[in-house]
């Protein structure tokens, strides 16, 4: 991969990290500590659009803003103490899910198919934060579903759904404009539009 497509690359990646930095304090408080935010939104479009490895790092880029105290976890807030107490299993998934969201896209391009792959990439985050969240606050599993998933769902599919819907539009027009964002290295031969 040349110089000039590994830049735009950091730069999208960078831009993408921003974008989560904006969305993740914005959200709105559910019973039971795990809020509604419109970051999972800002997540799967950045897997769509990078890929799984500057995908992932974009997030990692982002968990490690809120780490160092800058306020982009819901509500305003940062620090170790969010990624360690009891929703920071879903904030540390969120890796997880960019990683497979963002592999699965990268040859999975249509609408349906690349929806799959994001909901493929939520579950295994869901099932990391749920397992945290038992550890962490000793809940059984039917309560821990009941508080950190089973309110969520309409969303996140309806935020997935968003994500693979606008991916795809910037995608192309990226690709007309000639910032086509690289996902690959040299050598790989992705079959890019299943």
């Amino acid at each position: 991969m040349s110089t000039k497509p590994k830049t735009r690359n950091l730069v999208f990646t960078a831009l993408l990290a921003a974008f989560m930095a904006i969305l993740g304090p914005l959200s709105i408080p559910l019973p039971g500590g795990v809020p509604l935010s419109p970051l999972t939104f800002a997540l799967f479009l950045s897997a769509y659009l990078l890929g799984w490895r500057f995908g992932t790092l974009a997030v990692a880029v982002y968990l490690l803003l809120g780490f160092f105290g800058v306020p982009v976890f819901s509500g305003f807030t940062a620090g170790a103490g969010r990624l360690l107490g009891p929703t920071g299993g879903y904030l540390i998934g969120y890796i997880l899910a960019a990683l497979i969201a963002g592999k699965l896209c990268e040859t999975r391009r249509k609408f349906i198919p690349a929806l799959i792959s994001m909901l493929i990439g939520s579950i295994a985050c869901l099932a990391l934060g749920t397992v945290w969240f038992m550890l962490v606050t000793h809940t059984a599993l039917i309560p821990a579903l009941l508080v950190c998933v089973v309110p969520f769902i309409p969303g996140d599919i309806a935020k997935m759904a968003a994500a693979a819907a606008v991916g795809r539009i910037l995608d192309e027009r990226l690709a007309r404009s000639g910032l086509s964002i690289q996902k690959f290295e040299a050598g790989e031969n992705p079959k890019r539009r299943v």
